[in-house]
């Protein structure tokens, strides 16, 4: 049953990863956004606020942790586009295990994800950015970024399923933006007003962009969020998905009854 399971999530990635070729456009758009918000912040907006020290090196983890936040549109509104197509209904009618369907988007938007997140630090690196953590630090700083967009993918899941239509993904999509602004990314807290700099550290954004920022040794310390940013790099998705799979995976359920 395991097989057949994989198959059908195998089957669905596939499905997924060929809208690449018909909508070239779509992943452009997935890798040059980040680079765009990486060279507009790291050369136009003048450097961080608080921020001692070459500023790309505190920017980079920022831009990849809000990389993984944004980008969930293309996602959402494929699943509700074949929602109102009927497309899903289809394949909820053939032999094969209805979850595949899920899976097999949330595989595809992983590697693409993985992919953007790569062409990202490229460019980061061309541009003089540094990784002075190691081989195995990368390693794990990547891990939770790809760990905090797997908890954002099935966020967006959820959302589109209770959205339902395309038109509504875009209002959805404006959400995360506040999530982002209000993080770590792009400004120290101590430069922020007081009560403002006590919460952002807690954004799970802002812990993923900390949490990478010492994994390349940069100290980003000062207060307990910062100082156990690993801890909560990989406790905030954790929760999030506790939260929302089970939710989606109930909505998507639920379409057939």
């Amino acid at each position: 049953m395991i097989a057949h399971f994989a198959a059908d999530s195998w089957t669905m990635t596939r499905r997924e990863l060929s809208r690449w070729a018909r909508m070239p456009w779509q992943v452009l758009v997935g890798l040059v956004f980040p680079v765009m918000m990486l060279l507009m912040f790291a050369y136009l907006m003048g450097g961080g606020r608080g921020v001692t020290g070459d500023y790309l090196t505190y920017l980079m983890p920022g831009i990849l942790a809000l990389t993984v936040a944004f980008g969930l549109e293309a996602t959402m509104t494929n699943l509700t586009q074949d929602l109102n197509k009927g497309v899903i209904d289809r394949f909820r009618s053939l032999p094969m295990a209805s979850s595949a369907v899920l899976v097999g988007r949330s595989l595809a938007d992983m590697l693409q994800s993985a992919v953007s997140l790569l062409v990202l630090a490229g460019v980061g690196a061309a541009l003089g950015w540094r990784w002075e953590g190691g081989a195995a630090a990368f390693l794990a700083g990547f891990g939770l970024l790809l760990l905090m967009r797997f908890a954002m993918l099935w966020i967006g899941i959820h959302l589109a399923l209770l959205a339902g239509r395309a038109e509504l993904v875009q209002a959805v999509q404006i959400l995360v933006w506040p999530v982002g602004f209000l993080s770590t990314a792009f400004a120290s807290p101590t430069a922020m007003p007081g009560w403002l700099g006590a919460v952002v550290p807690w954004n799970p954004l802002s812990a993923t962009a900390t949490a990478v920022r010492d994994l390349g040794g940069l100290d980003t310390g000062g207060g307990w969020a910062a100082d156990h940013a690993v801890l909560l790099a990989v406790g905030w998705p954790l929760l999030l998905l506790a939260v929302f799979f089970p939710l989606a995976v109930g909505r998507f359920r639920a379409l057939s009854r």
